[in-house]
């Protein structure tokens, strides 16, 4: 073989070994560092601070503390209705009413909040088909003064039940409404801070609820009936029955989340009558009654005395001797004596 070829041939190995090395090396290349993510750039609003919601506020809600807050928002943004940070104070603004829905995060403008002494306070303060109603409560009926507006409480009604006998009558107390908000206490609608800045506790004479038609007209019957106390209800106590009602099927929960969330809201705001809850006298004394006091003794014995004609028991019908008539009148059965020999 000519050397010519042999040195061609050795060169071209050569070259070929040298190609083969360079692209193994681009091919694999080193080792490249695993990414690490930064912290996220933090976001420098350029504006003054807006009050907006901390939640979801429906019509008729009263403003607290905690309702509002102020938050940093775009100056070109800004509108002449909005709550500015240092031109507002927020004490001035608790017991306010919306008077129409924010949702949590938007801006409060000022036409959406209605002042207590503006026209029209009382009427925005009312949700949907309820209806405003006072009536007077006392020191000890008014749980001395710690219920403030805005608060959810039960209505209990005190009173004695008269009979036809010379017993002592039937005392009894019952729950008659759950559940019912308040809205001012005597003519004040806000909680207004003292002067260590807690809110001031003071004792009120009358009490203004919010109520259905149905429930006011109960109310002013109850009145008339007895004595009104206040029960301070916990706001996890709405959260209980509702889940209790779910339980028990006498509320249906829609399949959508929406409706859902606006059913639950509903529900928790609703005030409820029936299904009330009751207690005697006997049940916190031996020496009370348990039941209303039986008719008057007909004459020819001491009435309540055993034996004697006529005597009965506290809570039993009297003991009628001698002939006697039943007259039936539907369902009613009454005994009348007609006199005679034994």
């Amino acid at each position: 073989m000519d050397s010519r070829k042999i040195i061609l041939m050795a060169g071209a190995l050569i070259v070929a070994a040298i190609t083969a090395f360079f692209a193994r090396t681009l091919m694999t290349g080193s080792a490249t560092a695993p990414a690490v993510a930064g912290p996220a750039p933090s976001v420098v609003v350029d504006g003054p601070g807006v009050l907006v919601a901390t939640r979801t506020l429906p019509v008729g809600t009263i403003l607290d503390a905690t309702a509002l807050k102020f938050q940093p928002w775009p100056k070109e943004l800004v509108e002449n209705a909005y709550y500015i940070q240092g031109k507002t104070d927020m004490k001035s603004l608790q017991g306010t009413v919306v008077r129409n829905a924010i949702t949590a995060g938007q801006p409060v403008t000022q036409g959406a909040l209605v002042k207590p002494g503006d026209r029209g306070f009382l009427a925005a303060a009312l949700g949907p088909g309820m209806r405003a109603v006072t009536f007077p409560v006392s020191a000890q009926t008014s749980v001395a003064g710690f219920v403030f507006p805005g608060d959810r409480i039960d209505l209990v009604l005190t009173q004695q039940v008269a009979g036809g006998g010379e017993g002592q009558p039937l005392k009894v107390s019952e729950t008659i409404l759950r559940n019912v908000r308040v809205l001012a206490t005597d003519q004040r609608t806000e909680n207004l801070p003292g002067e260590d800045g807690k809110t001031e506790v003071r004792t009120f004479g009358t009490v203004t609820v919010e109520a259905t038609p149905r429930i006011a007209e109960q109310i002013a019957v109850a009145q008339t009936v007895g004595a009104l106390s206040l029960s301070l209800r916990s706001i996890a106590d709405n959260a209980g029955e509702l889940e209790e009602a779910i339980a028990s099927g006498a509320v249906d929960v829609p399949a959508d989340a929406k409706a859902e969330k606006a059913m639950l809201l509903r529900m928790a705001a609703q005030p409820q009558s029936g299904a009330s809850t009751y207690a005697t006298g006997a049940d916190v004394s031996r020496f009370q009654r348990s039941t209303v006091p039986s008719k008057a003794a007909p004459a020819g014995g001491m009435p309540g005395m055993p034996g004697a004609p006529g005597a009965a028991y506290p809570g039993s019908a009297p003991v009628v001797t001698g002939p006697i008539v039943r007259v039936a009148r539907g369902n009613n059965v009454t005994v009348v004596p007609v006199g005679g020999k034994n």
